[in-house]
């Protein structure tokens, strides 16, 4: 009997032992390997991302964060064929890649407001959109996000877009305004604005949100992985919208995670980016952090089925989703 006892409490300790091994640090089950394409290169304008990285939230998550720079057209293309299952993209490429048959979806709204924006110098005397005819207006490139909010905001005022010499200048916005080679320049908002601020320049600038909605940057997946692996889709988005929300209440503390990032930055570069990140701060801002709004999706689908830009139609439910905002 005592034996049989003994060989009881034995097996019972033997069990303890082997499911103890599961917890030991050599047999912890490894994080998940999920890569974000960022759609440029590393910018203090991703300062959330790099705030839900450094703060673990992700690794909470079980996930390990890979970021991946690179051209937004192409990034579509990889998250439609499910090469990635996650980008950061603009909400208009959005309904463009949809038309041409790539399923991807919005699943997390970053920015709230459409950061392109018309800027001249004040002494061009541009008060008022109509002032803009005639006028010499540069611009990156005739197409992408700021192609489609300049012909947005031009629709909007009522100018006809021949009433306005448009040059794409690439990224030279801020030379050409100060140099006089041209009248405005397209810009990114929270860019080339606050560097012209910060150089002493008095400016006119129209931000294209004050005229008509259209859903900007914002995270992005595909239909397969909100399918599969749902879950997965919640704890980046959870993520990320925590890292969002510590940025926004200590920003301070987030540059300095930003700086880490970034450590090729100096103080003068400092200076200004910190300028940009506060900026940031204004299209960021929401009462429900991460939640699409179905009214700027149907206005952004029709404005483009008007330009004649869109290969097919295309549902606006069918762009976005709000069931991972909590």
């Amino acid at each position: 009997m005592k034996t049989r006892h003994l060989l009881v409490v034995l097996l019972l300790a033997l069990a303890v032992v082997l499911s103890g091994c599961s917890l030991l640090p050599g047999k912890a089950k490894p994080p998940q390997q999920v890569t974000i394409a960022m759609g440029f290169i590393p910018n203090v304008q991703f300062t959330p991302m790099y705030v839900a990285i450094e703060k673990g939230y992700f690794a909470a998550e079980g996930l390990e964060i890979a970021l991946d720079y690179g051209m937004e057209t192409d990034l579509l293309q990889r998250v439609g064929a499910n090469q990635l299952q996650f980008a950061i993209a603009s909400g208009d490429q959005v309904i463009l890649a949809r038309a041409n048959d790539l399923p991807v979806k919005y699943v997390f709204s970053w920015y709230r407001r459409f950061p392109v924006c018309v800027v001249s110098l004040a002494e061009r005397g541009i008060a008022q959109p109509q002032d803009l005819v005639d006028k010499t207006v540069g611009i990156p490139v005739t197409q992408g996000a700021s192609y489609i909010g300049w012909l947005a905001f031009l629709d909007e005022v009522g100018i006809a877009p021949e009433r306005v010499n448009l040059q794409a200048i690439g990224y030279t916005q801020m030379a050409s305004l100060v140099e006089k080679r041209v009248d405005a320049a397209v810009c990114y908002a929270m860019n080339e604005p606050v560097q012209l601020k910060e150089s002493g320049y008095d400016t006119r600038i129209f931000y294209l949100d004050q005229y008509t909605k259209l859903p900007s940057n914002g995270l992005i997946t595909n239909d397969a992985t909100i399918k599969d692996h749902p879950d997965l889709v919640q704890k980046v988005v959870r993520a990320f919208g925590k890292g969002l929300r510590d940025t926004l209440d200590d920003p301070d503390a987030a540059f300095a995670i930003t700086r880490k990032t970034i450590a090729e930055m100096d103080e003068p570069t400092a200076k200004l980016q910190r300028a940009v990140l506060q900026e940031c701060l204004n299209f960021w801002r929401a009462d429900k952090l991460g939640q699409s709004d179905p009214a700027a999706w149907q206005e952004s689908v029709a404005f483009l089925k008007e330009l004649g830009l869109l290969t097919a139609d295309v549902a606006p439910e069918s762009l976005y989703t709000n069931q991972f905002i909590r």
